[in-house]
Order: C-alpha cells, then structure tokens, then sequence
C-alpha cells in the first residue's frame, strides 16, 4: 500500500467523524477539498484548496482533533496549509526541538510489570510515587543493572499518572536527550536561538513530574550537570516529583557533583536485584502469553536455566524459540527450544556496524550512497535517508551525535526526527514497515 493511500485512508477513518461534528455546508465545501499530503510528529498535513478554506478548518479546529481522538489512529493533530501562502505556510517542524518528544511506551505499565522478591520493593515505591506525586519519597532514585525493568517502571509512573490524573503535567526523558537539548540551548546564537536557553529552562521547570532515564550518562559532563541542578532545585522547592534511574548507587556515581549525589541520597533509594528462577518463569509466562503462546513448564524452566540475569536476554530466548515454532510450523516443545538455541548459537551473525547498515538500504533502494547521505530533497531520498537513520538508532548503541556523523553530519535533532517520524508511520504504512523489515534482515543476513 503506497503512502498517498495510507493518508487517504488514515484521513478517511478521521473524516467519518467529523461529518458528525461540522455543519453539511463545512463539510461538503472544505474539508472535503482538504487533501492528506504527510504525517509529521504524530500530526496529519492537510492541504487546503485556498486560505479561505484554510481559515475555515482552522475555525474547527477543536472539532478536527476531537475527530482525530475519535477515529484512534495514533495521531494527536492536524496541520493545514496553502501551496504559496504566507498565511498558510508549510513550516519545516523537524528542527525544533520542542517539538521532538520523548513519550513512555504505553505498554510499559504496573500491571504488565511482573513482580518478585528481587524488584517488590522497588516496584512499592514506583507505585506510590504514581498515586501521590511530590507527597511521598521524592527524589525517587532507581538503580540496578541492564535489562531488569529500570526504564519499565519509569515509563509505568508517567502513564499511571497521565491516565489517573491528567491535569498534571508529566515529563518523560532520557539523560541523552537532556543533554542534547542543553547542548543545542548552549551553541544556537541566531534567530530563535536565542531564546533557546530560556525555553530549555522552561520546558523542563514548568511541570509536576519529571522522569529522567539513565542519569549515569552525565558522568563527567559538568555543564548539564550545572543546568540539571538548578532544575531540581526549582521543581523540589515547589514539591514536584522527580524521578530517576541509573545503573548504580547514587554514591558511586563518584564523576558527578556531590551536591547533585547528595541530593539524590536525599529521597528515597530502591534497587533492582535481579530476577530469581521463579521470577524469570512469571515474566517468560506473561511475555509468552502477550504473544499467543502458552509454554510448557520444561521448556520454561530450560529457558531459564543458564541465562543470565538480563530480561532483554530472557526474552530472546523466548523469541528465538517462538520463532523456530513458526518456520517449522510445529508446537514448541523441549526439543524444539533445545534445537533453536542452539542454532542460535552456533550461528554467528556479523557484527551490526552503519557501514552494514547504509549499504544495505541503498541495495533495497537502488541509490548510491552519496545519494543516500546527501543534500537532494527528493522524496523517495529523503524516505531512504530516514529509515536508514531510524534503524541506526533502533540497532546500534551509539549516541545520536554519532548517528549523525555517520548520516554525513546530520543534525541531531534532525536523526530524532528521522527516527520518530518512521516510528510513528510503521503501525500505519505496511510499505515503509516492509521497508524497514527487509533491510533490517540484509543486515543480520536472516
């Protein structure tokens, strides 16, 4: 399905809606006329036939985004524009920075958060913080290795409270992206960037939660440490909650100011211990269970045995094994899961590299590389640029700043766009989603 018929249809299905909530004259006149020429941060681009027609929907405009809630197609806004209006430009919205957000996966919850003795404490916590935010333990600090749940709770206090309590203004972030932004507040010097600073301020001291993920990454970075501990002064002062995590105690975290460590051991500390053997088979059974399985106890117990303490790890193990059940088409069975991770094993992929990466999106398609990492605006290019970009993101751990440098100097704010935008059209574009999964298999020669 191409992409003019993804819009069509995405618009279609809002379409519908509004007709209910507009005058016949409105409808059969404007919106009508409107045509869905892209999707940008979550919002529909509309073409308007003229400013008259322009001004109209802008008129409606609570009534199209009612429409847009109502027809539930993971958009949030509309943005309407006239081909050589000024009064109706179509605006580049990809480099600012307000814009690109960082939003918790609303599958990351307390209730699909499996609880053991290692993490019930930690989860207690995470879960009064949710109920009463700036009331109880606050700073809220979490800490533990990789892959045991850290970024799953954090992301479980935003949604509780964006669905319990949605007048307060909740904000969820990674240090990276914290740190992007103060870099981008601190060098941009012309136009609006000279505002930059007090909007960065702004944005993160004008709310009532804050959620930073991974704070370990500052290490070293004395900057946004000094602009990070201003912003927890303003927002502990006014009894707003803050959360975060990090891969170790807040007194070994020996590269970061002592006042900012101090302040941290000043709320409430919580671990996570990794996951015990009975643990392991709880969150194997519910992560079999989310994909249509039900596993027997033997293999469970023989996907836990030998594994390390990462979930990440344990649930690849299981998808290792669901996906041998698929290609054979047979049950899954003790043999079965003896036999794919085996193969998995002895199957030695090559390194994931973005040299890998860009020549396997070229091959897909069909350009050079010096098209891929240039400056042509053509569109089918600057599709190919973005999905070579997103899977950098999603299969290398490397910093944005270095995706850029591999995207021939991209801007980082530019990568978080790139990424963000195919994120956001995979649900909705079966091409682009085939895109990606075809050269995401070229590069792990599955």
């Amino acid at each position: 399905m191409s992409e003019k018929t993804q819009f069509d249809l995405i618009w279609g299905k809002i379409r519908e809606r509004l007709e209910k909530l507009v005058t016949y004259i409105t409808y059969e006149t404007y919106v009508m006329s409107l045509e869905p020429v892209d999707i940008v941060n979550k919002k529909l681009v509309l073409r308007a036939a003229s400013e008259m027609g322009a001004s109209v929907i802008m008129r409606n405009a609570d009534k199209m985004k009612k429409a847009i809630a109502q027809a539930d197609v993971g958009l949030i806004d509309f943005v309407v524009f006239v081909e050589g209006s000024s009064a109706f430009p179509l605006e580049e919205i990809p480099d600012a920075f307000e814009e690109i957000r960082v939003e918790p996966d609303k599958r990351f919850t307390f209730d699909s958060f499996v609880v053991g003795v290692s993490n019930k404490f930690v989860y207690a916590a995470a879960k009064s913080v949710a109920e009463a935010p700036g009331e109880n333990f606050n700073p809220l600090y979490i800490y533990g290795g990789t892959g045991l749940g850290k970024t799953h709770l954090l992301q479980a206090i935003a949604n509780e409270i964006a669905e319990k309590r949605p007048s307060l203004k909740v904000l969820y972030t990674t240090s990276e992206k914290y740190l992007n932004e103060y870099v981008d507040s601190m060098y941009a010097r012309k136009g609006e960037g000279r505002e930059a600073d007090a909007r960065f301020r702004s944005r993160y001291r004008n709310v009532d939660v804050l959620l930073i993920d991974d704070i370990q990454f500052w290490a070293g970075k004395h900057g946004v440490q000094e602009a990070f501990f201003h912003t927890f002064n303003e927002l502990f002062s006014q009894n707003k909650q803050i959360v975060i995590t990090s891969d170790c105690p807040a007194k070994d975290l020996t590269t970061l100011e002592e006042r900012l460590r101090t302040r941290f051991e000043g709320g409430l500390i919580a671990d996570i211990q990794p996951p015990d053997d009975e643990t392991k088979i709880a969150i194997l059974k519910k992560k079999a269970l989310e994909k249509g399985y039900v596993l027997p106890e033997e293999v469970l117990a023989f996907l836990v045995k030998n594994s390390d303490n990462n979930v990440r790890t344990l649930e690849g193990r299981l998808n290792t094994v669901i996906f041998a059940s698929k290609l054979h088409e047979e049950p899954v069975s003790l043999q079965l899961a003896a036999t794919a991770l085996q193969e998995a094993i002895n199957t030695e992929p090559e390194e994931v590299t973005p040299d890998a990466i860009i020549r396997a999106t070229c091959t897909h398609f069909g350009i050079t590389q010096q098209a891929l990492l240039g400056k042509n605006k053509k569109q089918e290019l600057v599709r190919a640029r973005q999905i070579c970009a997103y899977l950098m993101c999603d299969m290398l751990s490397i910093p944005l700043v270095n995706v850029g440098q591999e995207m021939n100097g991209l801007h980082y704010s530019t990568v978080i766009y790139a990424r963000d935008k195919i994120k956001s059209l995979l649900p909705v574009n079966d091409k682009i989603a085939k895109d990606v999964s075809d050269i995401r298999s070229v590069v792990l020669k599955q």
